[in-house]
């Protein structure tokens, strides 16, 4: 019974792709919008902590939630009054982590499967993503009308998925089966950039940087082009696994340069305008052989190439995470050692503070903006000072509506 409603609602839902996309947000003067009613969108799964990491143009919101305890975590989808556990691939965790724009039904992302890692790895999904190393083999995996579907390797044990487009395109990376003398223990299979599809089973490897023996690829638009990292195997985990922000176009891989910083040069997002956002260290990142983490977000243009965008008023440290077709840029700005993070929309060469633009007297405070659709609907992870939880977030440009609305 739940397989059929939820084939129904799906069908439903889908038809609305088929509409043209209205760019909608009430604008003040200085062409941001003018406020956004929020919506918490809570921590469905019972833990303490979610997190919108994705928002494509059917209202759909993508990304984590804890489950009780906190200690694991499930891929999420937000839709209008409903959510639904994506699952996993029979282990304990999985995660929509990058921005997924597809209004085809497709939602790409991590999970575990029920096998243990033969070589110990932690690799990159527990390295960076998930709350505990359970050394557990992770896919990236293709869901669409309830069933979530595991992508192939290059040969390794892991494989992870983070973009997909409208044409069944998915970007990700997957270790191939050589043991690379550029990885970091318990790291030990070189990984490769790699695009899904869109025929099922299907699987191309992009050309890395000359030089360079690992690379990944951390989105893909609707032209096929995709963006990525390209480094050394390192940890499987930026750092210098990602000293060149990379392009790849008509089967070649363009450097697409550095704001001074010798790694972290991490594109995440790049939308049909072949707009690239993301985020890079700053000059001065290596002391003492050790590679800082000073982070500053960034805009990719082909005539202007990489544009450093600073921070918050006050802050150290920021990521651009996600750009929409009009040229807003959401992402996230802390202070000095990742503290107090604030969410924020770039427009017109201007960072504001999301916080700024909500109803006064809300117990949220909006900490990360992962993505933002072509209706100015931005999804993040929120703190509700009222319930002392983290909670997703949704939040929607107004339209003719009174500000001090909730």
């Amino acid at each position: 019974m739940r397989s059929r409603v939820l084939t129904c609602m799906m069908t439903v839902v889908l038809s609305s792709a088929l509409a043209p996309v209205t760019r909608v947000g009430a604008q003040n003067q200085e062409g941001l919008p003018s406020s956004y009613r929020v919506i918490n969108l809570g921590n469905p799964l019972g833990g303490t902590s979610s997190i919108g990491n994705a928002m494509n143009n059917l209202g759909w919101a993508m990304g984590t939630s804890n489950l009780p305890g906190d200690t694991t975590e499930h891929a999420e989808l937000w839709l209008p009054g409903l959510h639904l556990d994506l699952g996993t691939l029979g282990g304990p965790n999985s995660g929509v982590v990058f921005a997924n724009h597809s209004n085809r039904g497709q939602i790409v992302g991590i999970a575990e499967t029920a096998d243990v890692d033969p070589l110990g790895e932690t690799w990159s999904c527990a390295g960076a993503f998930f709350l505990t190393t359970t050394h557990h083999n992770c896919l990236g995996f293709v869901w669409q009308n309830g069933a979530m579907t595991a992508l192939p390797t290059l040969g390794g044990y892991n494989g992870f998925a983070s973009s997909v487009n409208d044409l069944g395109q998915v970007a990700g990376w997957a270790e191939t089966a050589v043991h690379d003398s550029t990885c970091v223990p318990p790291q030990v299979l070189q990984f490769e950039a790699v695009i899904w599809g869109p025929a099922n089973g299907q699987i191309q490897q992009l050309p890395g940087l000359a030089g360079d023996p690992d690379s990944a690829a951390t989105a893909i638009n609707d032209k096929g082009q995709v963006v990525g990292i390209s480094g050394i195997c390192q940890n499987a985990v930026g750092a210098f696994s990602a000293k060149h922000a990379v392009l790849w176009q008509d089967g070649q891989a363009i450097d697409l340069g550095n704001i001074g910083g010798r790694g972290w040069n991490t594109p995440t997002f790049i939308n049909n305008q072949g707009q690239i956002v993301g985020f890079a260290n700053q000059r001065g990142d290596l002391v003492n052989g050790q590679l800082a983490l000073n982070f500053h977000a960034f805009l990719w243009t082909q005539d202007r190439g990489m544009r450093d965008l600073g921070t918050l008023p006050g802050d150290a440290i920021s990521e651009a995470l996600g750009i929409n077709e009009a040229g807003q840029i959401v992402g996230v700005s802390f202070g000095a050692g990742f503290s107090h993070p604030r969410a924020f929309l770039w427009q017109d060469g201007k960072m504001i503070d999301l916080n700024s633009l909500i109803p006064a007297g809300s117990t949220l405070t909006l900490q990360v903006a992962g993505d933002i659709n072509d209706r100015g609907e931005i999804a993040g992870a929120a703190f509700d000072s009222a319930a002392k939880k983290s909670p997703a977030f949704l939040a929607i440009p107004r339209i003719g509506q009174d500000d001090n609305q909730n």
